[in-house]
């Protein structure tokens, strides 16, 4: 191919142009690269692959991500001698351009009597109310709607509970104050203060599908869910395989006791603690970013002998409240001890993998070791499907026991938590008019179910002559079962953390049911008509206090407590003038008396309806959360545009410490999600656990609508469309260079 020779002038011409198009070039790409880094900026886009700690992802409707609310919380707390007052502070951020509702489910103490909701916005503190449940929630639905900041606390059960936020803006951060009143638990001389950090993963049965015959009219099918509120108490988890904990919580305590104090030990996290004087000491936790994944633990002993009778009162709007709390003597027992029948229950779920199942078996090989050759005893082990050891109670005599601890010691952890059948194989009594005998249910479990109704509609039906002691196992267990449990079952129940307190723990249970201390109990206040809370007071057990309350108009006068300590007669009379002054007393009263309606219903003792017309009484008065009422806070200024929409956040929880994920969720089975399927499915790796987005709800009408995106393309549009036009114009302006003009 001959080569051509430019004209005079030419090679310096195109060279002038080829220099002015590559300048522009440059310009443009430095514009570009500057309005993308402005974007980014502005745009937080990541990937699951960029998340290098546990978070909740947005998806938008290109398929990206924006990463969603975090949560940190404070909890503060006051101990008044029997009372503690409790803050918790939570902050929702949110760290996109778009609107967002955060959803946060969270636990508390089964004992809290919550009544105060603030939310800080800006320079602004709105205080809530305690409303009818269903009118709480169309209120909040309608400021939802209007764009305005508002708070919803709903319980779910008494200790697990939902704080909605709607309306937190581009890049904001909204503070909610969450306060409750609770009273100090006391065993064995023992104080002791617990603070739920984390919601454990609920084991939830599936529904039953009953078929009915309608003769000619063929057949319908009617779903009987053993767990109807699964999804509101079913919250995104972080997957431990691959997050690190996220939701850092400081904790403070003010304990003032009210004697002077010995031992002060926080079992689970490192304090600093600072006295102030023989029965005061403030305590902080000892550094910063602590996770909620383990459950805060507390205990306190008096220096010297502890108090054996507590007396307080409050007047609240007319009305005197009081609560009493007396320890009967310990003495040793008069005559032979009953021979027991005792059938172990223990949980061997996937729940229960990693620590929580050697703590149980080393609590029910401890159990072995108590009996005695006159007793009887059974094993019962359970996960999804259950296994009795023996046909029948055996003797206590070597042969059985050996059987029994290798039984235990091979048990592995795996599976789902179905409690019901276990415990019904455990109330199978073939010896039920043996009056001579103590016979027990030990159960041994972290109580990780939903369907806690189910379980205690079975003890109302079906424990007969037993008595339940729960033995709480884990570092987040569900107590409210627990404890809930053990009062219907007449029993007690006892809390083991960490493998060294089985021993301990396991010894004090054992020496303490082999009968009780105080049976045939009752109080009154003489001269008064006043019913006391509870109405039926337990048997009590070596070391354990009974708790009286009661409302009355004006309290005077004493009151008398008796009962029967063996075949001996036992009182003691407290002058009601005596009370010291305490705070929160009606307020404790109010969940204790909303309580007991609850177990009244369980034992069909009064309709359902009844129980939830007083339960609604009850908490209206007395202004505290529910399952029938609910705390709603609303700023009246409206904050987010109307055109602006709204997209929902799930807060994630953490897997409770030492809990195995693989073991709850299975290997290569995402968690269900509590919202939409269908966002969750375009998730990657370890997010899809993490991915809850629903479409949000626009302001001006109910309809869903698109995700919203974090900025508009235009400008990034205009620029690439210059960008093209710029390109022809340089090609344009170089082709006609590199042609030779005519002679």
């Amino acid at each position: 191919m001959q080569s051509r020779t430019l004209p005079g002038g030419a090679e310096s011409r195109i060279k002038s142009h080829i220099d002015s198009i590559v300048a522009w070039l440059l310009l443009v790409v430095v514009a570009f690269a500057a309005f993308i880094g402005s974007a980014g900026a502005a745009t937080p886009f990541v990937t699951p692959n960029d998340m290098t700690s546990g978070s909740l992802l947005l998806k938008s409707r290109e398929g990206k991500y924006l990463e969603a609310p975090r949560l940190g919380a404070d909890y503060t707390v006051t101990i008044s001698g029997p009372t503690g007052r409790t803050i918790i502070t939570q902050r929702f951020t949110n760290p996109a351009n778009g609107w967002v509702e955060g959803v946060y489910v969270f636990p508390l103490p089964e004992s809290a009597a919550v009544d105060t909701l603030k939310i800080v916005a800006g320079n602004r503190v709105i205080v809530g109310e305690v409303k009818e449940k269903q009118e709480a929630k169309v209120i909040y639905e309608q400021a939802k709607a209007a764009g305005q900041t508002a708070s919803l606390l709903e319980q779910e059960r008494p200790n697990i509970f939902t704080n909605s936020v709607a309306n937190i803006g581009p890049h904001d951060t909204v503070v909610v104050q969450i306060e409750y009143q609770e009273t100090i638990h006391q065993s064995n001389g023992t104080y002791s203060l617990r603070l739920p950090l984390v919601v454990a993963p609920r084991y939830n049965p599936a529904p039953l599908v009953q078929t009915v015959d309608f003769g000619s009219n063929g057949y319908g099918s009617t779903v009987d869910d053993p767990v109807p509120d699964r999804d509101r108490i079913s919250p995104p988890v972080l997957d431990s395989r691959k997050t690190e904990p996220v939701n850092p919580v400081t904790i403070s305590v003010d304990l003032s006791a009210g004697f002077a104090l010995a031992d002060v030990t926080s079992h689970h996290h490192t304090v600093k603690i600072d006295t102030i004087d023989d029965s005061h000491r403030k305590l902080v936790l000892d550094g910063a970013e602590i996770p909620a994944d383990r459950d805060f633990e507390l205990t306190w002993t008096a220096k010297g002998t502890a108090p054996q009778v507590g007396l307080f009162r409050e007047t609240v709007q007319g009305k005197d409240y009081l609560l009493a709390t007396v320890t009967p003597p310990s003495v040793a027992a008069v005559g032979p001890v009953k021979p027991r029948e005792t059938v172990f229950v223990i949980d061997n779920s996937g729940s229960m993998d990693g620590p929580s199942m050697q703590q149980a078996k080393d609590a029910l090989l401890q159990g072995l070791d108590t009996l005695k050759p006159q007793d009887r005893f059974n094993v019962v082990r359970f996960d999804d499907t259950f296994d009795v050891l023996f046909r029948d109670a055996v003797p206590a005599n070597a042969e059985y026991l050996n059987q029994a601890r290798a039984f235990v010691s091979a048990l592995q952890a795996n599976g789902g938590t179905e409690m019901v059948p276990a415990l019904k194989a455990a109330f199978i009594d073939s010896n039920a008019n043996d009056a001579g005998t103590l016979r027990q249910v030990v159960f041994i479990t972290d109580g990780a179910i939903g369907n806690e109704q189910e379980l205690f509609a079975t003890i109302g039906q079906g424990r007969g002559r037993s008595r339940i002691f729960m033995v709480g196992i884990g570092s987040a267990p569900n107590t409210y079962l627990m404890t809930r449990a053990a009062e219907m079952g007449r029993g007690t129940f006892t809390l083991i953390s960490e493998v060294d307190q089985v021993k301990s723990r396991m010894e004090e249970l054992f020496t303490k049911i082999g009968q009780p201390v105080v049976t045939g109990l009752a109080a009154t206040i003489d001269g008064s008509a006043t019913v006391l809370t509870p109405s039926q007071l337990p048997d009590l057990y070596r070391g354990e206090p009974v708790l009286m309350m009661a409302e009355a108009p004006s309290l005077k006068g004493t009151l008398e407590v008796d009962g029967m300590i063996g075949d001996t007669p036992w009182s003691v009379s407290l002058p009601v003038s005596a009370a010291a002054q305490g705070k929160g007393i009606s307020k404790l009263w109010a969940h204790r008396k909303v309580a007991e309606i609850e177990t009244a219903a369980t034992l069909n003792q009064i309709t359902m309806e009844d129980a939830n017309r007083q339960v609604l009484a009850v908490a209206l008065t007395h202004q505290i959360v529910s399952s029938q009422t609910s705390l709603i806070a609303v700023d009246k200024s409206p904050k987010r545009p109307a055109n602006q929409p709204l997209t929902r956040a799930e807060v994630p929880l953490n897997l409770p410490a030492g809990w195995n994920f693989e073991k709850v969720f299975g290997k290569d089975i995402p968690l269900p999600a509590p919202q939409s399927p269908k966002e969750r499915d375009a998730m990657a790796d370890a997010y899809a656990q993490l991915a809850v987005a629903e479409s949000p709800v626009s302001a001006s009408a109910p309809q869903q609508v698109a995700l919203p995106q974090t900025a508009t393309p235009a400008g990034l549009l205009a620029i690439l469309g210059g960008l093209m036009a710029l390109l022809a114009l340089a090609f344009h302006l170089l082709a006609r260079a590199m042609t030779p003009k005519a002679a």
